[in-house]
């Protein structure tokens, strides 16, 4: 007698076909970059127990010495170990952000999985490297910052290949959802890596690597075998990455495809008419990608967010040890409650930004909320453990949150902004440059960390507190931009303003105190609203009313 079909199987045959490649695609790329994350996290974890506090273990039992040093790693038993704990980091960090700025360019001109696959592979084979070490009893520095160096440069394989495939086959839909609930494979990776690790950093470190190192090689070749590239591999119909302004619907919304493209129709339903098929377009130059407005603003801004991430991501669980006075394993599990944060604030970040449209307005309000809570949790987040909890939690979607938002709908807004036409090409460009500068950030949070942790963890803190600042300054020019747009004080192509938003964000009560805030002149506003946005105020124009007569009235279409 033969069973009945699995329901998953009928799950899948109701899909179409384009929805089961798109699902396989971000499945896919999911889980080979939270395995990046995954082999990138040991490394903070296993610090603690190369640099131990040994009298707390009694006395050397093989030559009775009492030597605080006796059961640390060398060289990790030096005075100094912090600092040879940040050239580490340091190694990685810099490689990393060296190698993701040419990247791209070997991604666009190799097949993308093969340049992902084979990167993996390599990052394992790295990463187990370091592991080795143990095992070969090797204690030699520049063998494990060579190891670290290798694997940085490996690992700029991840990105730009997963940004792609998913570009590929993802248009212009609710970027900031999608991509905010799909980037959270890097704090599930960092979870899991921590997790995975925290099994052997007490008694056979070297597997703290070697198993991620395994893992990530493992995925790497379940990736050779099953990513699709394109669309066009398979016969599917590509995404509309770009749709022209009169195509836009009466809302100022534009059609698109759901996050899984379950509509069942192809891309090319949301055209009037065929078009014939033209020239491949050429690829931005760097200095034209830069030209894109927002992109040097946002690649600074991340630059410091990713600065504060990163420090977390490495020193946290040596900051929980030393402060705390917790155990290797137990400090590493505590540690994985920032990146639960994390992934909290990439969704809330994403969905608010989809709500509202103001990405750096979203970025801005959550580092501003960060810089005390950073200060709070230095202060008494280690008064108990409900309190330590909740602090890390809330740190780590604060400061996660604007990170990852960045570094996808962001870049992918700006990679297909309305001013290149269409260039899709512009997409890995963009996103090379943002996350090439973030990476930057990303190698001087832990060495600043390992150079100003010897001063007290205090400064290390206000370090963190000074770069959320800055991150968020760097962003106040597109800021205000977006908060005019919500005041109804940037042109809109047909003179008009969405009726539903009209109640809230279009009062002149409102608008006037909100962007005095922002310290601009308000007296010169009422001259810069364009004739083609003149909307009636009682039975006075707009333009020419006075602003002391209507500041209590709505603003309405015309």
């Amino acid at each position: 007698m033969r069973a009945a079909l699995a329901p998953g199987v009928r799950l899948l045959r109701a899909l179409p076909r384009d929805s089961r490649y798109r699902g396989l695609t971000l499945v896919l790329t999911f889980f080979c970059y939270t395995s990046y994350h995954l082999s990138r996290k040991p490394i903070s974890i296993v610090k603690s127990q190369l640099h131990p506090n040994c009298s707390a273990l009694g006395v050397n039992p093989h030559n009775g010495s009492n030597s605080t040093t006796w059961c640390s790693w060398a060289p990790f038993d030096q005075d100094n170990y912090k600092e040879l704990f940040g050239a580490l980091d340091n190694a990685f960090l810099v490689a990393y952000a060296i190698g993701m700025f040419i990247s791209g360019i070997f991604g666009e001109r190799l097949p993308l999985r093969y340049y992902l696959s084979g990167g993996m592979v390599l990052s394992g084979l790295f990463t187990a490297l370091f592991g080795l070490g143990y095992f070969w009893d090797i204690h030699v520095l520049w063998y494990f910052i060579i190891m670290q160096v290798c694997n940085g440069l490996v690992q700029t394989t991840g990105w730009p290949s997963v940004v792609a495939c998913v570009g590929n086959w993802f248009g212009k839909g609710k970027r900031g959802l999608i991509m905010g609930i799909w980037n959270s494979h890097t704090s599930v990776g960092n979870i899991l890596g921590s997790l995975i690790a925290g099994i052997w950093v007490s008694s056979k470190w070297g597997l703290s690597f070697i198993v991620p190192g395994i893992i990530i090689a493992a995925v790497g070749v379940a990736c050779f075998f099953f990513l699709v590239e394109h669309p066009d591999d398979v016969g599917c119909s590509p995404p509309l990455h770009h749709v022209m302004s009169e195509e836009k619907d009466p809302e100022g919304v534009t059609s698109d495809d759901g996050p899984l493209g379950t509509s069942g129709h192809s891309s090319t339903e949301h055209l009037e008419s065929p078009k014939e098929p033209s020239e491949e377009p050429e690829a931005i130059s760097f200095l034209g990608a830069l030209r894109i407005p927002g992109v040097v603003e946002f690649s600074l801004c991340l630059l410091f967010a990713k600065l504060v991430s990163y420090t977390f991501l490495y020193w946290l669980p040596l900051y929980i040890v030393n402060v705390a006075h917790f155990g290797a394993k137990e400090a590493g599990d505590l540690s994985t409650l920032f990146d639960v944060g994390g992934i909290l604030g990439g969704i809330f970040a994403g969905l608010i930004s989809d709500y509202s449209g103001g990405r750096a307005t979203t970025c801005c309000a959550m580092l501003v909320v960060a810089a005390p809570m950073l200060f709070l949790y230095n202060r008494i987040g280690q008064t108990g453990i409900g309190t330590s909890i909740a602090m890390l939690i809330v740190c780590g979607a604060l400061v996660n949150g604007p990170y990852a938002l960045i570094t996808t709908a962001v870049s992918a807004d700006l990679g297909t902004h309305e001013s290149l036409k269409g260039n899709a090409k512009a997409l890995s460009t963009v996103t090379a440059i943002i996350d090439g500068t973030g990476s930057v950030g990303a190698a001087l949070g832990p060495l600043l960390a390992g150079l100003i942790s010897p001063t007290g963890w205090n400064n290390v803190f206000y370090m963190l507190i000074a770069a959320d600042v800055l991150a968020c300054l760097l962003l106040a020019r597109v800021v205000v931009k977006e908060v005019r747009g919500w005041c109804g004080y940037m042109a809109r192509k047909r003179g008009y303003v969405r009726q539903s938003l009209a109640p809230v964000l279009l009062r002149t009560d409102v608008c006037y105190p909100v962007l005095s805030l922002l310290h601009l002149h308000v007296g010169a506003m009422p001259q810069t609203i364009p004739r083609a946005m003149s909307h009636s105020c009682g039975d006075k124009d707009i333009v020419g009313a006075s602003w002391g007569n209507c500041s209590q009235q709505y603003l309405t279409r015309r």
